[in-house]
């Protein structure tokens, strides 16, 4: 099998994700600012996802979640984000990283100061994966389509 071989590309020449969130429009706003280059797609690679990601000032990453499947890595380039978590918060550094089990604790990162915030994250694509948001009345599944949200009841959004 004959293949070119794959051709190194700058990260920010990647485009951004074309749709800035799947959350319903309710939880949206919340990631407001966030910019994904999701870096993994533009190579080809399906098994795990690697996005370079970008928080501008009172940006956060996500809603505060867990994954039933997926684990996740996280590794700060540059900005000083605030990790939140079940267990509280702890401030990040450009060099720090830390990974999130399957199952593990809740998280997102939120920047709190006046810097963008420029960061890694590398997670597996499980095909079974729901993310659990003990904050919100929200549930989300992933499906062939990608995200499902629903309400903890069930019900749609």
């Amino acid at each position: 099998m004959t293949t070119s071989p794959p051709v190194p590309r700058r990260a920010m020449d990647i485009a951004p994700r074309a749709k800035p969130s799947n959350y319903p429009p309710q939880f949206a706003a919340r990631v407001s600012g966030r910019v994904k280059r999701q870096l993994g797609d533009a190579f080809g690679l399906s098994r795990f996802g690697v996005n370079l990601t970008v928080l501008p000032p009172g940006a956060q990453s996500a809603l505060l979640h867990r994954h039933t499947e997926q684990e996740e890595f996280i590794y700060i380039l540059s900005g000083r984000p605030t990790l939140r978590t079940d267990a509280g918060e702890v401030p990040l550094a450009p060099g720090m990283c830390i990974g999130f089990p399957a199952g593990g604790m809740a998280h997102h990162l939120v920047n709190l100061t006046g810097e963008d915030v420029h960061y890694l994250e590398v997670g597996d694509r499980s095909a079974t994966d729901q993310g659990e948001y003990p904050e919100d009345d929200l549930a989300a599944a992933w499906s062939e389509g990608g995200w499902r949200f629903n309400h903890k009841d069930g019900t749609p959004w």
